[in-house]
């Protein structure tokens, strides 16, 4: 049997193997917790997210797939969830010890021999609130974990009442579940689309909403993965500022880096933006024109050519 990790908690908080499974949805490549059959796995270590149901739902995957006996480590910031862990770990009934160190709470526990049937109906409710979804509102596929994943966020909704009618080849770089794509694609001179995102959950639930002969998605991480998209006309953008939960403004400056070397001479990019983000910075020096199109709510559109 195999032991998987879940994410990268930190080294000094986490013993791992050398030879652990990653299962995050967040490393392109990682292995399906979904897929694994019960009691297949030998150990599981998870640095938790800070959401309540992706919380519930990985752990209760975990519980579904380790063997009796098997031990699982459940690890978060005291602020990003940390604190919910021991009273959950007792909900799905399981024993469970709880330390301390460097802000985290750290609970461990055994898989039960058999669950009782107030664990056995958490873990199933819990499973089913983090399983994909198809949102009636917005007519589209989602999954709790996925940025914004129920509504349509405003920086979005400012871009997509901005964007022009596109014409040639282009990408969505960080595409989600596939908004902004489907708008793009409206486009009759679109002839194709590159969908990225480095979270498996966007990906699935943009291959189910996308389903234009254009459009192809990748899971990958925008800013190291070799694609083979050069020459571009267009790119457009919804760049993530947050890393679990920390602002991060590296993120969106790697997105805007890798989005002017996929642009031809000419070709334009048109992103969105929190007001308070620096991107003119780092958009000036690579692109020949830079134009504010909107502001409004916080947000703000770029348009800039190569």
């Amino acid at each position: 049997m195999i032991s998987g990790v879940y994410g990268a908690p930190p080294q000094d908080l986490a013993a791992l193997g050398a030879d652990v499974v990653q299962f995050s949805p967040l490393v392109p490549g990682a292995a399906s917790l979904e897929a694994l059959s019960p009691g297949s796995l030998a150990a599981m270590t998870i640095l938790a997210s800070p959401g309540t149901i992706e919380r519930r739902y990985v752990t209760a995957l975990a519980l579904r797939a380790l063997a009796p006996g098997a031990p699982l480590t459940v690890l978060a910031l005291k602020d990003k969830g940390g604190a919910r862990i021991a009273r959950e770990f007792k909900a799905f009934g399981c024993d469970v010890g709880e330390t301390a160190r460097s802000h985290f709470r750290i609970c461990e526990t055994l898989r039960p021999e058999a669950f009782d049937r107030e664990g056995r109906e958490f873990i199933a409710t819990a499973i089913e609130a983090g399983a994909p979804r198809l949102v009636p509102e917005m007519g589209l596929w989602t999954q709790p974990g996925i940025f914004s994943f129920d509504r349509l966020d405003p920086g979005s909704a400012l871009l997509l009442d901005h964007l022009p009618a596109f014409s040639g080849r282009g990408a969505d770089l960080g595409c989600g579940i596939g908004v902004l794509s489907l708008a793009v694609l409206r486009a009759p001179k679109v002839t194709a689309l590159a969908l990225v995102d480095i979270d498996r959950r966007a990906v699935e639930a943009a291959r189910q909403n996308v389903s234009d002969a254009r459009a192809t998605v990748h899971w990958a991480d925008v800013r190291t993965a070799e694609l083979g998209l050069t020459g571009l006309d267009f790119v457009v953008m919804n760049p993530p500022f947050h890393d679990a939960g920390i602002e991060d403004r590296g993120l969106g400056q790697g997105f805007i880096r890798q989005a002017a070397t996929m642009l031809r001479p000419g070709g334009f990019l048109w992103l969105t933006a929190n007001r308070h983000l620096p991107y003119e910075e780092i958009l000036k020096p690579m692109f020949k024109l830079v134009t504010n199109r909107a502001e409004d709510g916080g947000y703000k559109i770029f348009e800039a050519r190569k």
